[in-house]
């Protein structure tokens, strides 16, 4: 072997001293654990098909402006969390009967399925899924039946939805997991996903989307910015045969059609568990964090051409950007870590989004670390990332699935919500600890897509640059979070804010002050909470 010249060494050192001292460390967050003080008090529990799943979904079905958490529970009863936190202060999470008290529930994801302008709630299962009508008052029943979803006796594992373009009723994708009657040979047993299309104020029965391979995370997603999102679908190697990654073209009145190679979409085989998408980049698409068990990926476009649409080929820059994630950060374990709920969020509010992943391992297996930390990966001004799940004090080790960030006490600054397999849910208050600003928007379109799923949120930072985000139900791991979306704002103590909503052209700028809740509805001006 060929020996470096030392001068060579020296200069290397120096370049990468130089270059590390270019790339200025982010403000760390400080987080305290309120997990005991609050009264959360859940453990999603179970075995065999209960290895996978332990979802959140946070949204507000009070009306206080403060997010309610539902918490899977597995062979537990699922649980939903009144928010009773202090505004700025002391969290506080109160179980209060909801008719959500069901048990082999996997996770859920709130949505306003019928345009009445109360939050449902679309319940994955272990059996037979359900949709959860809200009345107000954070009380649901079962419209299932009345709305003609057919929840099969399937083990669900993943959810999204979208209004397609001149539709006033959702589409929703159900992924689904292991055929759970061949448990004494699962592998290669992998079920079908499944579509729901409107039918009148309902739905049509469901469409197979075939092959499956074991989805544990899916997503509508117009990645291409052409206004007619695709579904992106994370699948779990561990089970499948001959499967890869895959995303199917879903057209208006057209049958979804898988990409392949010809459309540019390449092979991808991982341990898919969760799915989560930002622009991280400032040039206006998403890019995409996939996690998996020691080998997370985050992708984004090969090409982005300077007309035309792009071709779904992406290019993974997970280990340039220091968020591969691949093994525990703390302790002396040093096998492999086991990935799974993933979210972009900016938790320091430094205008710049940053990486939150859940981490546990999946059921005692040998090869993968015991001890797996989650994730707080900051993001750097150069667009590297930095671990500081530590030194936030956020660094669990507990069998992690589900979680999310959102904020519960309304001060602006985003907590932290993770669910447990078999052990204890936690909850952490952001101490909000720094000078950065922020602001929380809520879009409000008159119709059914209340919420303006499939919108794009553009924020303007001091430097000129936009934050560009895309509003999606689905993603993560068996849960996701349906309000108020967070952006920080570093210095500026204000901003401009322009959306572009579903199926229409983009509205103005318009200009809005920091620290505030601000409702934006098309044609009026923006109104603040």
């Amino acid at each position: 072997m060929e020996m470096i010249p030392l001068r060579v060494v020296s200069v290397l050192l120096t370049t990468l001293t130089a270059s590390t001292a270019l790339a200025q460390d982010p403000a760390i967050p400080a987080f305290v654990e309120e997990t005991e003080a609050a009264g959360f008090s859940h453990s999603f529990t179970g075995e065999w098909e209960f290895m996978v799943g332990g979802g959140a979904a946070v949204f507000d079905c009070s009306g206080d402006g403060l997010p309610e958490v539902f918490a899977a529970g597995g062979t537990a009863p699922a649980r939903l969390f009144g928010n009773d936190s202090e505004p700025g202060g002391t969290l506080r999470l109160t179980p209060v009967d909801s008719g959500l008290e069901m048990d082999s529930v996997s996770g859920a994801y709130p949505m306003d399925v019928d345009g009445d302008g109360i939050i449902d709630l679309a319940v994955m299962r272990v059996g037979s899924d359900r949709l959860m009508r809200g009345l107000g008052d954070c009380r649901f029943e079962d419209a299932s039946a009345e709305w003609g979803f057919d929840g099969l006796d399937l083990w669900s594992t993943a959810f999204a939805a979208t209004w397609e373009k001149g539709a006033d009723w959702p589409t929703l994708a159900v992924g689904t997991y292991i055929d759970r009657t061949e448990e004494a040979f699962p592998w290669g047993n992998c079920t079908a996903n499944h579509l729901y299309r409107p039918d009148g104020k309902g739905f049509a029965a469901p469409l197979a989307l075939e092959p499956g391979f074991c989805a544990l995370s899916i997503l509508f997603t117009d990645w291409d910015r052409q206004g007619t999102p695709d579904l992106r679908v994370s699948n779990d190697r561990e089970y499948y045969k001959g499967g890869q990654e895959q995303m199917w073209r879903i057209e208006p009145g057209q049958p979804p059609v898988a990409f392949t190679e010809a459309d540019g979409w390449q092979r991808l085989r991982i341990w898919g568990m969760g799915i989560a998408q930002e622009d991280i980049n400032f040039d206006g698409f998403p890019e995409f964090y996939l996690t998996s068990m020691a080998d997370n990926k985050l992708q984004t476009l090969a090409e982005v051409p300077a007309d035309g649409p792009p071709v779904p080929r992406y290019r993974d820059i997970a280990l340039k950007s220091g968020v591969t994630a691949h093994r525990p950060y703390i302790g002396d374990d040093l096998r492999p870590s086991t990935a799974w709920h993933a979210q972009f969020a900016d938790v320091n509010n430094d205008g710049l989004s940053d990486i939150f992943v859940v981490k546990g391992n999946v059921w005692a297996m040998p090869d993968f670390a015991m001890a797996d930390p989650n994730n707080l990966l900051l993001q750097r001004p150069d667009g590297t990332f930095m671990e500081a799940g530590d030194k936030a004090g956020v660094a669990s080790t507990r069998q992690g699935r589900g979680g999310a960030l959102a904020d519960l006490n309304a001060d602006g600054w985003l907590d932290m919500v993770v669910i447990n397999r078999n052990e204890q849910a936690q909850v952490w208050r952001n101490m909000g600890e720094g000078s950065g600003h922020w602001v929380q928007i809520a879009l409000s379109m008159p119709g059914a897509n209340r919420h303006a799923i499939g919108a794009w949120v553009e924020v303007k930072l001091a430097d000129g640059r936009v934050q560009s985000r895309e509003v999606t139900l689905g993603g993560g791991h068996v849960g996701g979070v349906l309000g108020w979306q967070h952006f920080g704002l570093g210095e500026a103590e204000a901003t401009e804010v322009r959306v572009r909503w579903p199926n229409a052209d983009a509205g103005p700028w318009q200009k809005i002050t920091a620290d505030g809740f601000w409702v934006i509805a098309p044609g009026v001006d923006p109104q603040r909470w």
